[in-house]
Parts: structure tokens; sequence; C-alpha cells
């Protein structure tokens, strides 16, 4: 009776793995996250160069979305990528594997939080179409209820570090150029094969500097016991522009990201799923 069920079990995981809808799950969430991401690199790169930009994040950016002509349906598109995007990161997690890869355990559990987060985000995108808004809470107001929580500073303090821990991720992805190994590189004539790289380690590299400031600031808030120091996206990208050459330093991550959306879209095209 065990042995049945496992022959079953491994024939459904295996039917899953090759189903078409499963494929493109992920190539039409990998456009979505890419629009999200390109959009956020333009407007905070027009900040840069004073051409009256923003500092936003992904809800902003669906925001900004709805706004342009044809907004509802631009938005309504999106809304189903980033739910594909999520259905795709969670199912994988599930499965432990996709068409042509086996996932590692870090891999599953970085796609149960990608797959929430996105989950999370596709949802108010329904919820701006519905003319609700967004109505998320800021970070500052996370972290201000955390911390009243028993053991609350800890807890905060943990999701710095993992913040801070996938930055690091995200900067050894983008110089050993890891990411290529999620790719059929073997598909590519050298000329895009060049160029995907080089957009790939660019966007990699701006997504770390990003992801280790909301870090630092949610670890900051622990220790001082101060929300107000807690930072999203948007707060990041405003942090980088109050430095010095801060103009500079904004407008070479907000290249970056512009970097990455590209990258997800093309690896939209060739990732292996």
């Amino acid at each position: 009776m065990n042995a049945r069920l496992v022959t079953e079990g491994v024939t459904i995981r295996g039917e899953a793995r090759h189903r078409p809808a499963f494929e493109w799950l992920a190539r039409v969430g990998l456009v979505a996250r890419g629009v999200s991401y390109g959009i956020i690199g333009v407007l905070a790169l027009k900040l840069a160069v004073g051409s009256g930009g923003k500092t936003t994040d992904q809800e902003g950016a669906l925001k900004t979305i709805a706004h342009q002509s044809f907004g509802k349906a631009l938005l309504i598109a999106m809304a189903i990528g980033l739910a594909c995007y999520a259905a795709w990161r969670l199912l994988r997690a599930a499965i432990g594997h996709g068409t042509e890869q086996e996932d590692s355990t870090l891999d599953r559990i970085s796609g149960v939080s990608a797959g929430i987060g996105y989950a999370a985000l596709a949802f108010t995108a329904v919820k701006i179409v519905a003319g609700a808004g967004g109505g998320s809470s800021s970070p500052k107001q996370t972290a201000g209820g955390v911390l009243d929580w028993p053991a609350g500073r800890v807890i905060v303090a943990v999701v710095g570090a993992i913040l801070i821990g996938e930055a690091v991720y995200e900067a050894y992805k983008g110089v050993s150029r890891k990411f290529l190994e999620d790719s059929k590189t073997e598909e590519m004539s050298p000329a895009v094969k060049r160029g995907f790289t080089a957009i790939g380690v660019f966007g990699h590299l701006a997504r770390t500097v990003v992801f280790g400031l909301i870090g630092y600031g949610v670890i900051k808030a622990a220790i001082d016991y101060d929300p107000s120091n807690a930072i999203g996206l948007d707060g990041a990208l405003s942090k980088l522009a109050n430095y010095s050459y801060g103009p500079f330093l904004l407008g070479v991550v907000a290249a970056g990201f512009i970097g990455f959306a590209l990258y997800s879209i093309a690896d939209a095209r060739y990732r292996r799923v």
C-alpha cells in the first residue's frame, strides 16, 4: 500500500513538471516582475537626473500603472502576471523541482518567501483595480507593532539579518554569475549572452545595495528600539539620494533596477523552469 502511494506521488510530481501550464506560469510571471522593477527604476532615475521622478516600491509601481491610459486593463494584466509568478514559485517550492532542474532546500525556502510576497502584491493590484487602494502597512508600522511583542526586538533583528543575508546572496549571484545556471545560455548567441550577462550582473548588484540598506535599517530599528529606522524599497532609494554624491548613487542603482527588469523579461524567454 505504501509503495503504491509513493509511486502515485512520484507520478503526480512528474506530471506537474511537464505540464505546459507550469512553464507559462513562470514566463508570464517573470515578465510581470520585470515590468514592476522597470517602473521603479525609471521613476528613480528621473529623480536622480532632476526630471520630476520619485522613489517608490512595487506597490507604488502598480499605482503608477493605474494612472496611465488604459491603466485598469494594464493593472489587471499585471495582477494576473504577478499571481502567475507567485503560483509558480509556491508550486515549485512544494514539489521541489521545475521542468528542467531540481531545487535545493534553500531554493525552496526562497520560493515560499517570494511566492507569498508576490501573491500579496497581486492581491494589492486587484484592490487598486477595485478602487480600494493598496492599504498595506508601512515598514515603520510593521516594525513598531512587532517591537512591542515578547522578544519583538529579537524577531525584528532576525528579519534584518535575513535581508542582509539576501543582499549577500544577491552579490554572490551577481559577481559569480551564478544566475546564469538558471538560464538556457546554450540557446543564446554570443552577443545575446554577453548582453544578458551584463544586465544580470548589474541588476543583481543593484538589488544587493537596496536589500542591504533595508536590512541595516531593520536591524537598527531593533537595536535602537525605534521603528522609524525601518525602511522599505522606496525608503532605501531615498536614503541613497541623501548620501554624498546621492544623485549619482541613486542613478546607478536606478539604472541597475532597469537592468534587472530587462534581465527578468529576457529570462522569461531563456529561464530553465
